[in-house]
């Protein structure tokens, strides 16, 4: 994908976490103690490592959503916003509230790269509503919302709606399949643990056709090292991810979701955007560091370029699978 002359303002809404992330050989079992091999703290959430990834791509990244305060009070959620600001992403439309603090996280990530995550946040904070949404989403191109405070993330993609600009929603906390946020959003993209915690489905699949029922958006579920599953015009189509050797997945779906966002942003179909967040969903696994491992535009472009030859083609529920095989 060839770079373009103006990149897109994209604001992400949602979670905004600090992490602390210990890498072990092997997750601890009850009752036991595991030494870990290194830790690092970043900043995390999905709206958060989102931003990131779309700064890091080149576009002009904003970042709305509660955290805890005030500034000098709360360390967590000064830690973060310094880190977002070094990474050049905007966070004027950050609401800090006062006495609360913002939500921690401690990551277990093992050799192998998978990771389990325990957070922390007051559900005080899930009630924060913006004041003024119409002024937030007044300069952006596109909006990708998490909907882990949907009382914070509705207005703005409301407001994103009236302007008749993308508004993508991370699928990432299971709900129900009537949630007023598949409404409005016009793309859905899911994880595949909220997919099957919200339909009680467990093929992918059926639980797209679920919740097609319920909105107009385009609707897909990312699956890991697996194909990821979309709906076009009510067929179940597959689009096989990357193969790479995956050495840190936290931070991939949100590296997705702000590849995708962007791409959409930049005039792209969805088949198109998905490839591109897939690329650099699967770059930022080769790396540790969470969504410090996000890529660079110029990394992902000579990604594509070398995985031309091979690149996942898109195919129809029950077809031969293609020939490029992914992890995501």
């Amino acid at each position: 994908m060839s770079s373009v002359e103006r990149m897109p303002h994209i604001l992400c809404a949602g979670i905004i976490v600090l992490d602390e992330v210990f890498r072990v050989d092997d997750f601890p079992q009850p009752d036991g103690k595991v030494q870990a091999k290194g830790f690092f703290v970043v900043n995390g959430g999905c709206a958060a490592n989102a931003a990131v990834a779309i700064a890091r791509l080149g576009g002009h990244a904003a970042l709305a959503g509660p955290m805890g305060g005030p500034a000098g009070e709360d360390e967590n959620g000064d830690r973060v916003l310094k880190a977002l600001a070094r990474e050049n992403v905007d966070c004027r439309a950050c609401q800090r509230i006062d006495g609360l603090g913002t939500a921690l996280s401690a990551i277990f990530m093992n050799a192998r790269g998978d990771r389990t995550i325990v957070t922390y946040r007051d559900e005080r904070i899930a009630a924060a509503t913006p004041p003024d949404p119409d002024r937030v989403v007044a300069a952006a191109d596109a909006v990708l919302a998490d909907n882990r405070y949907p009382q914070f993330v509705q207005p703005i993609c409301e407001a994103a709606r009236r302007r008749k600009i993308p508004v993508v929603l991370d699928g990432d906390r299971p709900t129900v399949e009537d949630d007023p946020l598949f409404r409005i959003a016009s793309h859905v993209v899911f994880s595949w643990e909220c997919l099957r915690e919200t339909t009680a489905v467990a093929d992918l699949a059926e639980g797209l056709l679920r919740i097609s029922g319920k909105t107009d958006a385009f609707l897909a579920v990312s699956n890991g090292p697996d194909d990821i599953v979309y709906l076009d015009r009510g067929k179940v189509r597959r689009l096989p991810v990357f193969k790479i050797a995956a050495v840190d997945t936290l931070g991939a779906g949100d590296a997705f979701h702000g590849g995708f966002a962007m791409a959409l942003a930049e005039g792209r179909n969805e088949v198109e955007a998905m490839r591109f967040g897939a690329a650099v969903a699967g770059i930022k696994c080769t790396r540790i560091g969470g969504s410090a491992g996000a890529p660079t535009r110029a990394e992902v472009e000579a990604f594509l370029a070398q995985n031309e030859a091979g690149r996942p083609q898109s195919r129809a529920e029950g077809a031969s699978p293609s020939s490029a095989q992914g992890v995501g």
